[in-house]
């Protein structure tokens, strides 16, 4: 017989369960099912850091949502993703860059594009990591940037990647 710790340890625990619920695919949703489907898509933080309390109490929500409905035999699909913000993005590069020494301008177009999709990937491991260790129950297998190249792209002309040097 096992021994019961008398002292709980959430980490060891949700940690276990987590990767073996992700090793069974439970939170993978089918491509085709006879299913009745049910999906959330995660209205997608901002690469601009890390995430806040009001996006652990929403994504808290949309997990009782989708695992009620996993439960009740529905093929579900939550859908997690990230979203570049490009003018908030672009000031929090400005303001790193000047802690650094330096400006957009100086650094010119290209590197500062560069430098911006370098801090999108920091920004988007910190915010996966953090909504994977919240233990939301996405499908991680689809998970999507709005600027991935066959995302749709918004008409707008602030984007990151087609900024105009000032």
């Amino acid at each position: 017989m096992t021994d019961i710790p008398k002292i709980y340890a959430p980490h060891d625990i949700e940690e276990k369960w987590y990767k073996f619920w992700r090793d069974k695919d439970y939170f993978h949703a089918a491509d085709t099912s006879d299913k009745p489907p049910y999906s959330v898509v995660i209205p997608p933080p901002n690469i601009t850091g890390s995430l806040h309390i009001g996006h652990a109490l929403d994504n808290a929500l949309q997990d009782v949502l989708i695992r009620w409905k996993r439960m009740q035999g529905y093929n579900t699909l939550w859908m997690p993703g990230t979203d570049h913000a490009g003018i908030v993005t672009e000031i929090i590069m400005e303001k790193q860059l000047a802690t650094w020494g330096t400006s957009r301008e100086e650094l010119g177009r290209e590197k500062f594009i560069a430098r911006m999709w370098n801090w999108k990937d920091e920004s988007r491991g910190t915010i996966i990591d953090q909504l994977e260790q919240l233990g939301c129950s996405c499908d991680w297998e689809r998970e999507r940037f709005t600027m991935d190249e066959d995302s749709p792209k918004p008409s707008a002309p602030h984007l990151f990647n087609s900024m105009t040097m000032v």
